[in-house]
């Protein structure tokens, strides 16, 4: 085959993803040289990316030149790619996808880690894209969130001349770069919580499509994995016809077999965005069925009962009230100390502290426990690091989902033979101490104990959602399930209960607010 031209931008990111599937066509045998061209993205610095005309403003320029015959490839971040192309044209290969999820950068004297997403109150972010700033409102409506411009370097420079407080910038852009970023704290936003754009992290290799040796040659670079996730995706973003401007989120992986996708979609980028979460057997009709959930017409529940007290200014009051949704909240159950005096003798050579709920973390630091600065902190989900953020502490391993088997696998494999420390309720059912290899040093401290309440209200809220199991032996010790009442379970052990009755029920894939407002958006009103 001849030496190949590969065009790309000229930013620093763009050239090291050139200079990438340059190194991958020469390890296939294949001679590659770089072009530069500029496109309207890169020549237009001055207005904010959802004020420029049209679309493809990252791209048209290099489809020009694919499409003249000056070059023979083009090489992509997917995500700039409008989702229809021009006539001529195909996407030949997606190699391997690098990790979706962002970082906030953030000037250390700005870091607060008792605050969601460790940003002090009040402080000044710098992102362009609506997607991001929906999202980060959401989660903090106490922010300010300026447009910042320019390549991956220069937006981390210019936190660092403190035009901004933090910076949201791809996690993807700052690990090909290798760029050193001690000086500032990171804090890593997960997918499932921060939800990226469309095929973000995912490369493309364009070419013409009557240029079948390459297509064929490509193969040995493509990944089959990487497209069967991001099609869904740009599915997605195709029927909500929308671009790189539409403060849309959707991220679909692949986990034991099945295919889980996250999406966020907001009006405008001052608007709070709705949120869903699916999980599917296949990829057939699940774009459509996406799409379909966030449809202005579909009936939702006028009213949902929460068995717990649930904040005025608290995510899942916010998602509800803004779909219309009354809230009944009122926790079934009350719970009391039974420890009220901590011997710090024990917690001499603890390693962990691991939580497996906001109570734990409560009664545990009202005891004022004194650790060892090497001791780290492990909390079930993103509710109970919140909680743990409240006491100053960061937390070093959160559970990723609602499902404890997994959280416990996964914690496991970060233990060994270190000593843990379970504060925890006098009737946990403690899966995460069951699931500890052998050699951990486990320190079981319970703390509190729990009262259910006598003589409670029935509830004719459309949605019942239950916290724990003991709140669900509360509740139907007197009440029943009225018809067309649905179910959502917070956790596995609350969900064996039902399981035990013969009732049907959903189950968040985090057991936190975020989580619970997914769970009620998915559901389906008969």
């Amino acid at each position: 085959m001849k030496k190949l031209t590969i065009g790309t931008r000229g930013s620093d990111l763009a050239l090291w993803q050139a200079n990438h599937i340059k190194d991958e066509l020469a390890a296939i045998g294949i001679e590659a040289e770089i072009k530069i061209i500029k496109t309207q993205g890169d020549k237009i610095l001055n207005l904010r990316l959802d004020k420029l005309e049209g679309k493809g403003f990252f791209t048209k320029e290099l489809e020009e030149e694919l499409l003249g015959g000056t070059i023979d490839l083009a090489v992509h971040c997917l995500k700039d790619l409008p989702t229809t192309h021009p006539e001529g044209l195909i996407i030949a290969a997606l190699p391997p996808r690098e990790e979706a999820s962002e970082y906030l950068l953030i000037l250390k004297d700005c870091v607060d880690v008792s605050q969601k997403l460790s940003l002090k109150k009040g402080a000044m972010v710098g992102t362009s894209s609506n997607r991001r700033k929906a999202q980060l409102l959401g989660l903090r409506p106490d922010l300010e969130v300026e447009d910042l411009r320019g390549n991956v370097p220069t937006r981390i420079q210019k936190l660092r001349d403190e035009d901004y407080d933090a910076i949201l910038i791809a996690k993807a852009g700052v690990k090909r770069l290798n760029l050193d970023v001690n000086d500032l704290h990171v804090e890593e936003l997960e997918t499932t919580e921060f939800i990226p754009a469309p095929a973000q992290g995912a490369l493309a290799i364009q070419i013409r499509e009557n240029d079948t040796e390459l297509f064929d040659a490509l193969q040995k670079l493509h990944d089959p994995d990487t497209a069967e996730t991001v099609t869904v995706e740009r599915k997605v973003l195709n029927l909500f016809e929308g671009g790189c401007h539409m403060p849309l989120g959707c991220y679909c992986k692949k986990e034991n077999g099945k295919f889980e996708i996250w999406t966020s979609k907001a009006e405008t980028a001052d608007d709070f965005p709705e949120r869903l979460f699916l999980r599917a057997e296949s990829t057939e009709g699940l774009a459509e069925k996406i799409v379909d959930k966030f449809s202005k017409d579909r009936k939702k529940p006028a009213k949902v009962f929460i068995s717990r007290e649930i904040g005025e200014h608290s995510y899942f009051r916010r998602a509800l009230e803004n779909n219309n949704i009354e809230i009944e909240g009122r926790s079934l159950i009350r719970t009391f100390p039974i420890v009220t005096v901590l011997d710090q003798f024990i917690l001499r050579h603890v390693d962990w502290v691991f939580f497996s709920s906001r109570n734990s973390v409560e009664y545990f630091f009202n005891l004022k426990p004194v650790l060892p600065k090497k001791t780290k902190f492990g909390v079930v989900g993103r509710g109970s690091e919140d909680a743990l953020r409240k006491f100053g502490h960061i937390a070093d391993f959160v559970g990723e989902s609602g499902d404890i088997t997994e959280v416990a696998e996964d914690f496991a494999q970060l233990v060994g033979g270190q000593q843990v420390l379970f504060p925890r309720a006098q009737d946990s059912l403690q899966s995460i101490q069951k699931s500890l290899p052998a050699d951990a040093k486990i320190i079981d401290l319970p703390i509190y104990e729990t009262v259910i309440e006598e003589d409670i209200d029935q509830s004719y809220a459309d949605v019942l959602i239950f916290t724990s199991p003991s709140n669900v032996d509360a509740y139907f010790a007197d009440n029943l399930l009225e018809p067309g009442q649905q179910v959502i379970a917070i956790g596995n052990s609350t969900g064996k209960k039902f399981d035990e009755m013969g009732v049907k029920y959903a189950l968040p894939y985090s057991p936190d607010e975020i989580g619970l407002a997914e769970a009620v958006f998915g559901i389906e009103m008969r």
